[in-house]
């Protein structure tokens, strides 16, 4: 059986991104079964009235919600990345099943997380979209392994442009951030040049 998740923060008891994660998964549903019924999260995530950052785990399928469970949630910090090749991984739809994410990860050597390259253009970290910066703009690449719910929300506000990025075209760039439904924009970067070959 296909199971999916979003993960959904909730910030000092506001839940972010709702709207986002609603489209994500209603698309993701109607992809693999196109006779379901559109559903909407807010009748499952529920705020958490504490101080903090929580993080909450909806894992669905053809059925419906299947579980949601709340964490407290911590910025794994990331200082380097490990670029590793991966022609034929496949991580269009926010799967339960991250195995093919974790045998690359395992690869990242000395590095604490990896930088995807599929068919010669970067795509993702195992764990978030990322952006490289010029010291003016912010590019995203143009295909990532998955399209990201906070890099909807930052491509519709203009923060990011799309582009086709390879990994010659890093030394053109100073600054790489990555981020995602949980890692909020500007609090994960690090320096291009910790972007390890």
């Amino acid at each position: 059986m296909c199971l999916f998740i979003e993960t959904i923060r909730i910030d000092n008891g506001k839940v972010c991104n709702l709207s986002y994660h609603n489209r994500r998964l209603n698309d993701t549903r109607a992809h693999f079964w196109p006779a379901s019924m559109p559903l909407q999260l807010s009748g499952y995530v529920h705020p958490i009235h504490e101080a903090g950052i929580f993080k909450a785990r909806v894992v669905y399928g053809e059925k419906g919600i299947e579980d949601v469970g709340y964490s407290p949630y911590v910025v794994r910090r990331v200082h380097s990345l490990a670029l590793v090749q991966a022609d034929g991984i496949d991580y269009t739809y926010k799967s339960v099943d991250r195995e093919p994410l974790n045998r690359l990860f395992a690869l990242r050597g000395i590095c604490d997380d990896i930088l995807i390259v599929k068919q010669g253009l970067l795509t993702d970290t195992s764990i978030a979209n990322i952006a490289l910066s010029d010291g003016t703009h912010w590019y995203t690449p143009k295909h990532p392994l998955l399209k990201g719910t906070k890099r909807a929300a930052l491509l519709e506000e203009g923060i990011l442009q799309e582009r086709e990025l390879k990994p010659e075209d890093l030394p053109s760039f100073s600054t790489a951030r990555l981020f995602n439904a949980m890692i909020d924009w500007g609090e994960l970067e690090l320096p291009v040049q910790n972007i390890i070959p």
